[in-house]
């Protein structure tokens, strides 16, 4: 069974009695389908059912020629708003089955952010009409976690957030820089991190870590699309799942100047959220790329 659906609201699944059941309600019930031939004789089908505002899980899998659906995976899905960034973006299909995963390079985190692609029914329609890997264009992320924190916000004045936007956006152009083989903006960057590390080990003596660090976006696990991250919530709403009644949390963060939107439990968070205080937690990392 996936562990992300109890995410979107689905605790109550115990068995494969129980999964069997839910994936056959979506693939008889289901709000969207897609279809795209991609060999020949064969169909890839998606069923898509929603269980709530943005939440539902999509059923994928083959029809056969004569129309029969035979069931390849499934995955909970969180579907977010607005667009979190514009980038480069490389499209890989899984080992073991017609699914995609994205990786794309963004400044403002200063890593290579690896997610599962929630439409890659699409991404496989547009490679067979020719579409280019690598191109920059829209991607909009969300996050799916099994459970989360709410912490107070670090109280800073009008001076201190516009000296650290202007301190990000310079750091982000070194990075640009960097990466196009710039030798003064890496030895700029190496001395930067240096300088950090002497400050944050001299703070952290008498100040807890949450004090200092207001926000971050870091890998977490085994798995390349789980990430621990920390940011400021910007908006937050409660909508329940439709199924099983059970509350879900939707929270929009703006986490390393990048914003995105988080679903949780509303059993497994704890704390508030209000707008101005932080989430903290570990999330699976789903994309919508703009094909």
């Amino acid at each position: 069974m996936h562990q992300y659906l109890k995410a979107i609201g689905f605790n109550n699944i115990h068995t494969r009695k129980d999964l069997k059941k839910l994936l056959s309600e979506t693939e008889e019930n289901f709000t969207h389908q897609t279809v795209v031939s991609y060999r020949q004789g064969e169909d890839f089908c998606e069923f898509q059912k929603e269980y709530g505002q943005g939440i539902g899980i999509s059923v994928c899998g083959e029809l056969t020629e004569d129309e029969k659906f035979e069931r390849a995976y499934y995955f909970p899905y969180f579907t977010g708003s607005g667009i979190t960034t514009y980038a480069d973006i490389t499209v890989e299909r899984k080992i073991e089955k017609e699914q995609y995963v994205g990786l794309c390079e963004d400044a403002k985190v200063g890593i290579s952010l690896i997610f599962t692609i929630q439409n890659g029914i699409e991404y496989m329609r547009e490679r067979k009409a020719g579409f280019v890997e690598g191109v920059q264009t829209s991607v909009t992320f969300s996050g799916l976690a099994l459970s989360g924190m709410i912490l107070l916000p670090v109280v800073k004045n009008e001076q201190q957030i516009q000296w650290e936007k202007a301190a990000s956006d310079n750091r982000r152009e070194l990075m640009n820089a960097a990466r196009n083989g710039d030798q003064t903006a890496i030895e700029t960057l190496t001395l930067d991190d240096m300088d950090i590390y002497s400050k944050m080990s001299k703070r952290l003596k008498n100040e807890d870590v949450f004090t200092i660090v207001d926000t971050y976006f870091m890998p977490y696990g085994m798995e390349c699309d789980l990430y621990n991250i920390m940011g400021e919530i910007t908006e937050w709403s409660i909508t329940k799942n439709t199924l099983t009644n059970e509350e879900i949390y939707q929270i929009r963060i703006s986490c390393n100047d990048m914003e995105m939107d988080v679903c949780v439990n509303a059993k497994d968070l704890l704390g508030e959220p209000e707008v101005g205080r932080r989430f903290k937690g570990v999330v699976w990392l789903q994309g919508n790329v703009d094909f």
